[in-house]
């Protein structure tokens, strides 16, 4: 992630922590808590890591680098221990977020297995492109980069995400252990912290080994490649409408 995207990510946790307009957020708080402050009320950022997992920073010196590098730019003001977006910086986050509204674009999390292979090439990439958008499967793109700033750039550059949460099994009868794939739920996570739709998929026998705190969201299941193409594109219709490439 590039220093301007983790700025970004800082101003995205500023937003999203204070929905009011112009409400400040308690930093300091956050920094006692990191370095080990006791106090009660500060265990709330204990366990969070807030500011550290949306700037991907690995010290509270980089959180605060970030915050300089904002005001700098008169996206934030930073007062009395308290973290405000400027309008300037709320104007920043609408151009960023408009940018994804105007994309075209599909961002597919899936297991890379051969076992999904057909899933992929006769399910979600058509169904995408019935809705009238374009898929993009990091794995499917040209570059030389980080994979993880690749994935990371391609999700804030989608309008929506789909997220398949068919893993590898393995064992037989009630030994059967599953074998998750982290980065799914990783990047479902990341694009529902920048505000991006999440379309949550798992092929029918797999369904009772997704996550808990997951398989509370409304997952197509699907049995056939062809099942998944059309639940899959009347999802995508009925919750973003059609794409400007749609076929008529």
């Amino acid at each position: 992630m590039s220093i301007t995207e983790r700025r970004d990510g800082l101003l995205e946790a500023i937003a999203a922590h204070t929905p009011e307009l112009g409400e400040p957020m308690r930093y300091f708080d956050y920094i006692y808590a990191v370095m080990g402050d006791s106090r009660e009320e500060n265990s709330y950022w204990a366990q969070q890591d807030y500011l550290l997992a949306a700037t991907e920073s690995v010290k509270v010196s980089e959180v605060e680098t970030l915050i300089n590098f904002a005001e700098d730019q008169g996206l934030l003001t930073s007062k009395s221990g308290n973290l405000a977006l400027t309008f300037a910086g709320y104007a920043h986050l609408e151009v960023l977020r408009a940018a994804s509204q105007d994309s075209h674009q599909a961002f597919v999390a899936m297991w890379f297995g051969a076992e999904v292979a057909e899933a992929y090439n006769q399910g979600i990439a058509p169904a995408v492109s019935d809705a009238g958008y374009k898929p993009m499967r990091i794995d499917q793109k040209e570059h030389s980069n980080k994979i993880d700033d690749e994935i990371i750039a391609e999700i804030r550059r989608s309008k929506f995400l789909i997220a398949d949460f068919t893993c590898g099994l393995v064992g037989s009868g009630e030994g059967i252990t599953a074998i998750p794939r982290g980065g799914v739920y990783y990047e479902a996570g990341f694009a529902q912290g920048l505000g991006i739709p999440v379309i949550w998929c798992c092929r029918e026998d797999h369904i009772n080994h997704v996550h808990f705190d997951t398989r509370q969201f409304n997952h197509i299941t699907w049995k056939t490649p062809e099942e998944l193409r059309e639940k899959l594109k009347n999802r995508i219709s009925a919750v973003l409408g059609d794409g400007p490439l749609v076929s008529h």
